[in-house]
């Protein structure tokens, strides 16, 4: 992408690729009692959007996040986030190592190597604080409406569920979905023989088929590899051939680079995080800045028109939105507006969007399609022909939200991009969810969940023994369409109290630095491992019991001591020693003993989620997930009028 605004939106201030140009909650005032990981995320991205924080010390229970309108009476909106809906099932799911647990994503994350395993940043809680900022900003919007909400919340868990929607649906669907099991570390990501980390990425088979040949791989390894590199983004796993690692463990990383660029591969080195820092998106004034820029339209907007009025529980009824995305990002970001209750009309070419018929399948079409697309209406349409960009200008007309996710210049070929579809529709919010925005130049490297955690470090902050650990678990993804919707819904609110259109940009990128605020600004993170020599040993597991897996919330020094006593353990213990000595433990007893035993000493202990396809009957899923055609996640927001 080009650093300079299209013709007809207004350049961003500052400079900054990230800075906004509008603030939609410029005169709120925000109370906040506390922050923790998932209030923390809502009240930045608050602050962000204009808000200015203020800390609440009144003692009041509700622990609710406060929205104060200048010149109003009294509170406009409240937003609180809770670990988990209420009851005696869920009591002990009081952190993010319990949610993980519980709510599958310990599972998910482990497959690369057969055993479940905590993403080790706060990631449910991240999720939760964008979906949260979702909630305000929706019924912020059904207020400007003329529909009034009072009260919106949501819970880490049902964020998290979200998050792992895709596989949820996968594990239910008619077919069974074979995930290969004990895996081979066999990359990705790769080593050079030079000691450097890089992941590679290939969205078709010939930039693949021309970087092995040139390094020599048996062709039939080639061929094998291919598959499972493709359906890691799917299944979370990648079982490659060992010959492919050996093959870059014998070459430099740039003779290595020099091979991709001939043969079309994208490379990307894993950096570091300190490295990440330096970037020039990266900080404002020593602050990460929000994940969006919005950057409204100088033309003037007409009235609008009259539209069905919103309820309490649909703040979006009444507005369309058209969505050309593929993949992940931009079909979950729709999936959002379409669950606040908006229209959704997808741009499909007349043959289907080709991840309609992957494997494994509901009737006719894709368990992960329907998790990401299900209740929204096609458009299907050839945006080659002529005739088929005028169907997509003629739909966008008359909608409120235009968003895609093409590469960098696909927009301005089709004659699709900003500066011309604001003309068609100057109330029009404009979304355009890419892979780098336009931190990486004219040139970058394919923009893709795996080459984003590399580029942005978060695969070296998420480490293990230094060695970069990125997930296969599209982290990335799923939280690049979650901010997109987000910045989608700040842009609405900005049209509704200024009634103009504008522009709003997300990337994959800039979605990361929500997983990566404290290290970023050098803060200590005090929720993460590793932090100073002052950290407190990781016990959260997950440990083997007698008959599955526990993960337990001993995080701190108070709860590693707490724990300790409960086992009988002697606190001076090194880590590692200490380490096998609560594994030794706990593989003695069964998984509901030691729940037992472990919660009455006030050591939160969870079983670890390992059947997908069961969780729907789990306490933890209450609300959140529902058996239809397969497995699927309800709207995670609770709003009263």
């Amino acid at each position: 992408m080009a650093a300079t605004a299209p013709s007809g939106v207004a350049a961003p201030q500052g400079g900054n690729p990230l800075a906004h140009a509008a603030a939609p909650l410029a005169g709120f005032t925000v109370a906040y009692p506390e922050r923790l990981p998932a209030s923390d995320v809502l009240l930045r991205h608050l602050s962000s959007l204009g808000a200015v924080l203020t800390r609440d010390d009144s003692g009041r229970p509700d622990q609710a996040v406060r929205l104060t309108a200048l010149g109003a009476s009294g509170p406009v909106l409240d937003c609180r986030i809770d670990w988990s809906e209420p009851g005696p099932d869920t009591a002990s799911i009081t952190d993010e190592t319990a949610v993980q647990a519980a709510a599958g994503l310990m599972s998910v994350h482990g497959r690369r190597t057969g055993i479940p395993t905590r993403i080790p940043v706060d990631y449910a809680s991240a999720c939760s604080g964008v979906v949260a900022v979702q909630g305000v900003l929706a019924a912020l919007i059904a207020r400007e409406r003329g529909t009034a909400v009072s009260r919106v919340g949501t819970t880490v868990t049902h964020a998290g569920l979200l998050a792992i929607s895709q596989y949820l649906a996968a594990a239910s669907a008619e077919d069974d979905e074979i995930v290969p099991k004990d895996t081979p570390e066999n990359g990705p990501p790769f080593r050079s023989r030079d000691g450097v980390w890089f992941e590679i990425e290939a969205l078709d088979q010939r930039p693949w088929q021309a970087f092995w040949a040139e390094l020599g791989v048996a062709e039939q390894d080639v061929r094998r590899g291919y598959q499972p590199f493709v359906m890691r983004y799917p299944k979370a796993v990648s079982p490659l051939p060992a010959s492919l690692a050996a093959a870059v463990a014998e070459r430099d990383f740039a003779d290595l680079d020099d091979i991709a660029a001939r043969t079309g591969m994208s490379v990307c080195r894993i950096r570091t995080v300190d490295e990440r820092r330096a970037d020039r998106d990266a900080l404002v004034d020593g602050r990460v800045p929000g994940p969006w820029r919005l950057t409204p339209s100088d033309d003037p907007a007409p009235d609008a028109p009259a539209a069905v009025p919103p309820t309490p529980d649909q703040p979006l009824r009444g507005i369309t939105v058209v969505e050309a995305g593929r993949r992940i990002q931009a079909p979950m970001a729709t999936l959002v507006l379409r669950l606040l209750g908006a229209r959704v009309v997808r741009i499909e070419p007349h043959d289907g969007d080709p991840l309609r018929g992957m494997p494994p399948m509901v009737g006719d079409c894709s368990a992960r399609f329907i998790a990401l697309n299900r209740g929204k209406e096609v458009l299907w349409a050839d945006l080659k022909s002529a005739d088929g960009r005028a169907a997509v200008v003629e739909l966008v007309r008359n909608a409120d939200v235009f968003l895609h996710n093409w590469a960098p210049g696909k927009a301005a070929a089709f004659g699709l991009d900003s500066d011309q579809l604001l003309k068609v529709n100057p109330r029009l919010v404009y979304g355009y969810s890419s892979g780098w925005g336009d931190a990486l130049g004219d040139n970058p490297p394919l923009g893709t969940d795996f080459m984003a955690q590399a580029y942005s470090g978060l695969a070296r902050q998420m480490s293990v023994d230094g060695t970069p650990r990125p997930s296969l678990m599209t982290l990335i993804d799923v939280l690049g369409g979650l901010v997109a919707a987000e910045g989608l819904l700040a842009g609405l609110l900005w049209r509704e109290r200024n009634g103009r259109g504008l522009r709003v940009d997300t990337s994959l990128l800039s979605a990361s630095t929500v997983l990566q605020y404290d290290v970023l600004e050098r803060a200590r993170n005090r929720h993460a491992p590793g932090c100073g020599n002052t950290a407190a040993p990781v016990l959260d597991g997950p440990w083997a019991t007698s008959d599955g897996l526990l993960a337990l919330s001993a995080r701190s020094h108070t709860a590693a001591g707490r724990l300790c006593r409960a086992l009988g353990l002697d606190t001076a213990l090194t880590e590692e020693d200490l380490g096998s000595a609560v594994a030794d433990l706990l593989a003695g007893g069964t998984t509901a003993e030691w729940v037992a035993g472990l919660t009455a000493a006030g050591v939160p202990a969870t079983p670890v989620a390992t059947d997908l396809a069961a969780l729907p009957d789990a306490p933890v899923a209450r609300r959140a997930l529902a058996r239809r055609e397969c497995t699927l996640v309800t709207a995670p927001w609770r709003f009263d009028a």
